[in-house]
Protein backbone atom coordinates (compact mmCIF):
# COMPACT_ATOMS: atom_id res chain seq x y z
CA UNK A 1 0.00 0.00 0.00
CA UNK A 2 1.27 3.26 -0.92
CA UNK A 3 0.98 6.52 1.62
CA UNK A 4 2.11 9.95 1.24
CA UNK A 5 4.64 12.28 2.64
CA UNK A 6 4.74 15.84 1.64
CA UNK A 7 2.96 15.33 -1.25
CA UNK A 8 4.84 12.47 -2.64
CA UNK A 9 3.44 9.07 -2.62
CA UNK A 10 6.10 6.59 -1.66
CA UNK A 11 5.45 2.51 -2.45
CA UNK A 12 8.46 1.88 0.39
CA UNK A 13 7.91 2.17 4.14
CA UNK A 14 11.83 2.19 4.89
CA UNK A 15 14.14 5.10 4.70
CA UNK A 16 17.48 4.34 5.18
CA UNK A 17 20.56 6.18 6.30
CA UNK A 18 24.06 6.23 4.25
CA UNK A 19 26.55 6.46 7.26
CA UNK A 20 29.00 3.79 7.80
CA UNK A 21 29.12 2.04 5.24
CA UNK A 22 32.22 -0.28 4.60
CA UNK A 23 32.04 1.29 1.05
CA UNK A 24 30.30 3.27 -1.46
CA UNK A 25 29.61 -0.35 -3.30
CA UNK A 26 28.06 -1.61 -0.27
CA UNK A 27 25.93 1.14 0.25
CA UNK A 28 24.70 1.02 -2.93
CA UNK A 29 23.90 -2.62 -2.32
CA UNK A 30 21.94 -2.09 0.54
CA UNK A 31 19.99 0.61 -1.09
CA UNK A 32 18.79 -1.77 -4.11
CA UNK A 33 18.04 -4.58 -1.73
CA UNK A 34 16.01 -2.76 0.95
CA UNK A 35 14.18 -0.95 -1.74
CA UNK A 36 13.91 2.26 0.14
CA UNK A 37 12.43 5.19 -2.26
CA UNK A 38 14.61 7.71 0.90
CA UNK A 39 17.82 8.33 1.53
CA UNK A 40 18.82 10.17 4.37
CA UNK A 41 22.44 12.03 3.48
CA UNK A 42 24.58 14.08 6.49
CA UNK A 43 26.00 17.06 4.50
CA UNK A 44 28.37 17.52 7.37
CA UNK A 45 29.79 14.46 7.36
CA UNK A 46 30.44 13.89 4.25
CA UNK A 47 31.74 17.57 4.12
CA UNK A 48 34.30 16.51 6.80
CA UNK A 49 35.41 13.43 5.25
CA UNK A 50 36.87 13.48 1.73
CA UNK A 51 37.17 15.92 -1.13
CA UNK A 52 35.23 17.03 -3.80
CA UNK A 53 35.81 14.96 -6.20
CA UNK A 54 34.43 11.89 -3.77
CA UNK A 55 31.48 13.62 -2.75
CA UNK A 56 30.29 13.85 -6.19
CA UNK A 57 30.83 10.67 -6.69
CA UNK A 58 28.77 9.57 -4.01
CA UNK A 59 26.17 12.26 -4.88
CA UNK A 60 25.85 10.82 -7.77
CA UNK A 61 25.74 7.10 -6.83
CA UNK A 62 23.18 8.24 -4.48
CA UNK A 63 20.90 10.14 -7.16
CA UNK A 64 21.52 7.33 -9.70
CA UNK A 65 20.05 4.56 -7.47
CA UNK A 66 16.61 6.57 -7.77
CA UNK A 67 16.15 6.94 -4.29
CA UNK A 68 14.53 10.49 -3.36
CA UNK A 69 17.32 12.61 -1.18
CA UNK A 70 16.54 13.67 2.09
CA UNK A 71 19.82 15.59 3.53
CA UNK A 72 20.59 16.10 7.03
CA UNK A 73 21.78 18.53 9.68
CA UNK A 74 23.85 15.52 11.87
CA UNK A 75 26.59 16.80 14.15
CA UNK A 76 24.74 20.51 14.78
CA UNK A 77 24.58 21.25 18.04
CA UNK A 78 22.44 24.96 17.49
CA UNK A 79 19.61 26.20 15.64
CA UNK A 80 21.81 28.50 14.03
CA UNK A 81 24.28 25.87 12.95
CA UNK A 82 21.31 23.78 11.43
CA UNK A 83 19.56 26.62 9.79
CA UNK A 84 22.99 27.13 7.96
CA UNK A 85 23.58 23.67 6.72
CA UNK A 86 20.00 23.14 5.53
CA UNK A 87 20.57 26.34 3.44
CA UNK A 88 23.67 24.91 1.96
CA UNK A 89 22.17 21.61 1.33
CA UNK A 90 18.99 23.03 -0.09
CA UNK A 91 21.53 24.82 -2.66
CA UNK A 92 23.62 21.36 -3.28
CA UNK A 93 21.20 18.82 -3.53
CA UNK A 94 17.68 21.26 -5.00
CA UNK A 95 15.52 20.04 -2.60
CA UNK A 96 13.59 21.61 0.45
CA UNK A 97 13.66 18.31 2.37
CA UNK A 98 15.88 18.66 5.53
CA UNK A 99 16.07 16.04 8.25
CA UNK A 100 16.69 18.38 10.99
CA UNK A 101 18.65 17.22 13.55
CA UNK A 102 19.94 19.69 16.65
CA UNK A 103 21.25 17.29 19.19
CA UNK A 104 21.57 18.74 23.12
CA UNK A 105 23.77 15.64 24.54
CA UNK A 106 26.89 14.04 23.31
CA UNK A 107 26.04 10.88 25.32
CA UNK A 108 22.73 9.86 24.10
CA UNK A 109 22.74 12.06 20.82
CA UNK A 110 19.26 13.03 22.47
CA UNK A 111 17.40 15.79 20.41
CA UNK A 112 17.58 19.47 21.82
CA UNK A 113 13.94 20.48 21.76
CA UNK A 114 14.49 23.87 22.24
CA UNK A 115 16.72 24.50 19.72
CA UNK A 116 14.94 22.10 17.20
CA UNK A 117 12.06 24.14 17.53
CA UNK A 118 13.35 27.28 17.25
CA UNK A 119 15.29 25.56 13.96
CA UNK A 120 11.98 24.45 12.79
CA UNK A 121 9.75 27.85 12.72
CA UNK A 122 12.59 29.62 10.95
CA UNK A 123 13.41 26.50 8.20
CA UNK A 124 9.32 26.51 7.64
CA UNK A 125 9.40 30.38 7.16
CA UNK A 126 12.14 30.04 4.70
CA UNK A 127 10.07 27.09 2.76
CA UNK A 128 11.69 24.05 3.99
CA UNK A 129 9.92 20.73 4.50
CA UNK A 130 11.04 19.77 8.06
CA UNK A 131 11.36 16.10 9.14
CA UNK A 132 12.71 16.57 12.66
CA UNK A 133 14.13 13.54 14.40
CA UNK A 134 13.02 14.68 17.78
CA UNK A 135 11.83 12.37 21.24
CA UNK A 136 8.80 10.65 22.06
CA UNK A 137 7.62 13.56 24.09
CA UNK A 138 4.21 14.94 23.17
CA UNK A 139 3.83 18.20 23.83
CA UNK A 140 7.55 18.50 22.05
CA UNK A 141 5.91 17.15 19.35
CA UNK A 142 2.94 19.17 19.39
CA UNK A 143 5.18 22.48 19.32
CA UNK A 144 7.09 20.95 16.31
CA UNK A 145 4.08 20.93 14.55
CA UNK A 146 2.65 24.45 16.16
CA UNK A 147 5.91 25.77 14.39
CA UNK A 148 4.94 24.23 10.93
CA UNK A 149 6.09 20.85 11.38
CA UNK A 150 3.70 18.13 9.10
CA UNK A 151 6.18 14.84 9.64
CA UNK A 152 7.90 14.02 12.90
CA UNK A 153 10.45 11.53 13.33
CA UNK A 154 10.48 10.67 17.28
CA UNK A 155 13.43 8.32 18.26
CA UNK A 156 12.52 4.57 19.65
CA UNK A 157 16.01 4.44 21.09
CA UNK A 158 19.61 6.30 20.75
CA UNK A 159 20.83 6.32 17.66
CA UNK A 160 23.08 4.04 17.16
CA UNK A 161 21.91 1.77 20.22
CA UNK A 162 20.03 -0.90 18.08
CA UNK A 163 17.64 -1.10 22.06
CA UNK A 164 14.46 -1.02 19.62
CA UNK A 165 11.47 0.66 20.58
CA UNK A 166 12.55 1.04 24.58
CA UNK A 167 8.70 3.15 25.16
CA UNK A 168 6.31 1.96 22.86
CA UNK A 169 3.65 3.17 25.86
CA UNK A 170 5.03 6.88 24.75
CA UNK A 171 5.00 6.33 20.74
CA UNK A 172 1.56 4.16 20.99
CA UNK A 173 0.30 7.64 22.87
CA UNK A 174 2.30 10.19 19.91
CA UNK A 175 0.16 7.42 17.33
CA UNK A 176 -3.23 8.26 19.09
CA UNK A 177 -2.93 12.07 19.46
CA UNK A 178 -1.54 12.53 16.29
CA UNK A 179 -3.62 10.58 14.23
CA UNK A 180 -3.05 12.21 11.16
CA UNK A 181 0.13 12.95 11.15
CA UNK A 182 2.81 11.28 8.96
CA UNK A 183 5.23 9.58 12.16
CA UNK A 184 8.39 7.82 11.33
CA UNK A 185 10.43 5.98 14.17
CA UNK A 186 14.06 7.03 13.87
CA UNK A 187 17.19 5.58 15.32
CA UNK A 188 17.21 2.61 17.69
CA UNK A 189 15.77 -0.05 15.70
CA UNK A 190 18.03 -2.91 15.65
CA UNK A 191 16.02 -6.08 13.96
CA UNK A 192 13.50 -6.58 11.91
CA UNK A 193 11.49 -7.25 14.51
CA UNK A 194 11.76 -4.00 15.68
CA UNK A 195 10.57 -2.41 12.69
CA UNK A 196 7.52 -4.99 12.68
CA UNK A 197 6.60 -3.84 16.46
CA UNK A 198 6.81 -0.11 15.18
CA UNK A 199 4.43 -1.04 11.78
CA UNK A 200 2.09 -1.89 14.46
CA UNK A 201 2.00 0.57 16.45
CA UNK A 202 0.43 2.68 13.77
CA UNK A 203 3.78 4.66 12.43
CA UNK A 204 4.34 4.79 8.94
CA UNK A 205 7.38 4.24 7.90
CA UNK A 206 10.87 2.95 9.72
CA UNK A 207 14.27 4.97 9.04
CA UNK A 208 17.58 3.06 10.27
CA UNK A 209 21.33 3.14 9.35
CA UNK A 210 23.71 1.63 12.23
CA UNK A 211 21.37 -1.94 11.31
CA UNK A 212 22.27 -2.24 7.68
CA UNK A 213 25.62 -0.79 7.67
Amino acid sequence: MTFQIAGIELSSRFFLGTASYPSPQVLQQAIAASGAEVVTVGLKRQLAASGASTQNDFYTMIRDSGARLLPNTAGCRSAREAVTLAQMARELFGTNWIKLEVVGDEHTLQPDPFELITATTELVRDGFEVFPYCTDDLVSCQRLLDAGCRILMPWGAPIGSGQGLINPHALRTLRARLPGVPLIVDAGIGSPADAVQAMELGYDAVLLNSAVA
